[in-house]
């Protein structure tokens, strides 16, 4: 039987974010909480808040929403608002089997994504120390959804891996589990216990041999995908009902 090292049940009544970090603004800060890069170094427009509209729980659990509206900050306006929340500090892991129950939001120019960062930059600055994308989703694409490796000495000479899969039967605004298998030896990614792809790890060139923190949240435009927002989307919210991680089974 697998063992569960961490959970977060959405569902439950005493459900609360205690671990999790909840960001703000727009700018994409370095490892001492500095500015660096706006739209979080994607050319994203929303700006990231804490507010009960943005970041809330509801029968169907945790709701990360996007939404049109005006915010001033800095000198500057963004016409959407969203959440971002991460574990930074307060959860870590290295392998195992982490699992999250979502539903996605559907529309032209929204980014869903639930993904991992390294704790601590042992390899240097992004992407030298890596970066895991356990699902992302383009609003347009219904039915599609992706896992990603970033990794790579620099900006200039980083390596991105990604792989879609196509869900067979139904919209990545049903829930799903969106899973990831990670080893020493590979890491997997699988939609609903399905293995879409699996990439096997190079330690001498590739950097996931450390901890990562788990971040979750719902862009508005940028690079991933570059199209117009359809502001008819919205309100567009990620609801997730729960995150578990186990210990991988002997053997994997």
């Amino acid at each position: 039987m697998e063992k569960l090292i961490w959970e977060q049940n959405f569902l439950s009544k005493d459900r609360s974010l205690e671990q999790w970090n909840i960001a703000i603004g727009n700018d994409l800060l370095d490892e001492n909480g500095v500015a660096i890069m706006p739209g979080w170094g994607n050319g994203e427009e929303q700006f990231y808040t804490g507010e009960s509209s943005n970041l809330y729980f509801d029968e169907h659990g945790l709701n990360i929403c996007a939404r049109v509206e005006q915010v001033v900050h800095g000198g500057k306006t963004y016409s959407y608002t969203s959440a971002r929340i991460n574990t930074q500090h307060h959860f870590s892991y290295r392998y195992g089997r982490l699992i999250v129950r979502a539903k996605l939001p559907v529309g032209i120019g929204l980014w869903p994504a639930i993904w991992l960062l390294p704790q601590d930059q042992v390899y240097g600055p992004w992407p030298a120390s890596g970066e895991i994308d356990i699902m992302e989703a383009k609003g347009r694409l219904p039915h599609q959804v992706s896992g990603t490796l970033h990794y790579g000495q620099s900006w200039d000479k980083k390596f991105t891996d990604e792989y879609t899969y196509q869900l067979p039967e139904s919209r990545i605004d049903e829930f799903h589990n969106y899973e990831l298998e990670w080893s020493k030896d590979n890491i997997r990614w699988l939609v609903d216990g399905h293995c879409y792809a699996e990439r096997l790890l190079d330690h001498e060139q590739m950097p996931f041999d450390q901890s990562f923190y788990l971040l979750i949240n719902v862009a508005v435009g940028g690079w991933y995908d570059r199209v117009e927002v359809d502001r008819d989307a919205f309100p567009a919210a990620m609801t997730i009902e729960g995150i578990w991680l186990y210990e991988l089974e002997k053997g994997k």
